[in-house]
């Protein structure tokens, strides 16, 4: 190593007691988080702890010296994938994210084009190695992901940061309220930020920032290609369907599965509609299976399908979006439960009636949307899905105005893309 990759290797370490005080914390985080994690995700995680120490895997050098686009998970890797493809130039070196699902969703996206590699820990030494090893030349965060270290280290190296479709949420918003003091540790660095809303802007600005370094620049998620015609699936679906119509629960989180079920049963079960249960994280996926088995359902998974079934575990990743496409009917999880909602865009731009349950604080101003549009069902419980599952599996007219309104909606919103690249331009340049 020469001396002045030594110098990278050790200037994150180095700063105020602050630095190593905050560093400190990081690393007791990790250690106390390290045993639950590997005892509950294990094989999800041990895979993945070399890099997010920051080294490579590869046998052949990464890419190097271009732009880093930062993903959390499967969402954020959509939306930087539909970025990706508008920007000017090369496509990015490097995509990162945090979960083993997103970095998945990464690699089929990205993995023919640029490097996919995990978030390195906010520890020095990690974001020392992760910034010599590809040494990126601008950074564009999605949605805001914020990690001081890694801020501060592109910033001592004089590298742009750019955050795009960032939110500020209503819980993120109350805890950096309460953290107002130290902000500038995470934003002053960030030369732009493209957030969604006014109220995202106004919420920055309250924190903080400065207005100018603030453009509302929209939702890109409603930017989001066309997922492909999953034509050979539809067919499979629609023979173990056998005239029945298609129901879909996406992106379902624990405690969801049982309430779509119950939902489901209500309408008759398996005599009425097929089922298709799509668990947000894998690692449930087993989980899920066991709950449908337990009420006596008969259950077919995804990549084993048979020639009957009331319900389909949809056990594969990539897939929900196109299969949206066939549905009657569809449900989007994480609404019925307290965290926060997923994103109903998906379903909504085939025309597909969607019912959500009341947390959709992620989803903000989608969520104002849809309910200013009445795009939409609100249900409240197990009872409430069942009952505008049932409402437009019985009056086909009113299904398809709702779907209408849904996708118009998603049709109405698009321009986020254009605007977003216009405000990246003179990063990249």
């Amino acid at each position: 190593m020469n001396e002045s990759e030594q110098g990278a290797e050790t200037s994150v370490g180095r700063g105020g007691p602050g630095w190593l005080a905050y560093q400190g914390t990081v690393a007791l985080a990790l250690v106390l988080a390290g045993p639950v994690l590997l005892a509950r995700r294990g094989r999800h995680y041990l895979p993945t702890l070399a890099g997010r120490l920051g080294r490579g895997g590869a046998a052949s050098p990464p890419r190097t010296g271009g732009l880093w686009v930062h993903a959390v998970s499967v969402g954020e890797v959509a939306v930087a994938a539909t970025l990706a493809q508008a920007l000017p130039g090369e496509p990015p070196t490097v995509v990162t994210t945090v979960t083993p699902t997103g970095q998945e969703r990464a690699r089929a996206l990205f993995g023919e084009t640029s490097e996919v590699a995990y978030l390195p820990f906010d520890l020095g030494f990690a974001v020392s190695r992760f910034f010599r090893r590809f040494a990126p030349r601008a950074l564009v965060l999605v949605e805001g992901d914020y990690w001081p270290l890694v801020l501060r280290e592109a910033k001592r190296r004089k590298i742009p940061v750019a955050v795009v479709n960032a939110r500020v949420g209503d819980r993120s918003f109350r805890r950096m309220r309460r953290l107002r003091r130290l902000l500038g540790l995470l934003f002053d660095g960030v030369e732009v930020f493209g957030v969604q809303t006014e109220e995202d802007a106004r919420r920055l600005a309250e924190l903080g920032v400065d207005t100018e370094r603030v453009r509302v620049t929209g939702n890109l998620k409603y930017e989001t290609p066309e997922p492909p015609v999953l034509a050979e699936l539809e067919v499979r679906f629609e023979r173990l369907a056998a005239g029945r119509p298609l129901l879909v629960a996406g992106s379902t989180m624990a405690g969801e599965e049982r309430q779509v079920l119950e939902a489901f049963e209500s309408l008759g079960g398996g005599r009425r509609a097929l089922l298709v249960l799509a668990p947000r994280h894998p690692e449930r996926w087993d989980e899920a299976a066991a709950t449908v088995e337990a009420r006596g359902l008969a259950l077919a998974r995804r990549s084993r399908l048979g020639e009957t079934a009331d319900v389909v575990l949809l056990d594969s990743l990539g897939e929900l979006a196109s299969l949206y496409r066939s549905a009657a009917a569809a449900f989007v999880g994480g609404t019925l439960v307290p965290a926060g909602g997923h994103n109903p865009l998906e379903a909504a731009r085939w025309g597909v009636p969607v019912a959500v349950g009341p947390s959709m604080e992620n989803f903000r101003q989608v969520a104002e949307d849809f309910d200013r549009a009445g795009a939409w069902g609100r249900v409240a419980d197990a009872a409430g899905l069942a009952a505008a599952w049932g409402r437009w599996l019985d009056r086909p007219e009113e299904a398809r105005e709702l779907g209408r309104r849904g996708r118009e909606l998603v049709e109405r919103n698009r321009g986020a893309l254009a605007k977003t690249v216009e405000m990246l331009r003179p990063l990249l340049r």
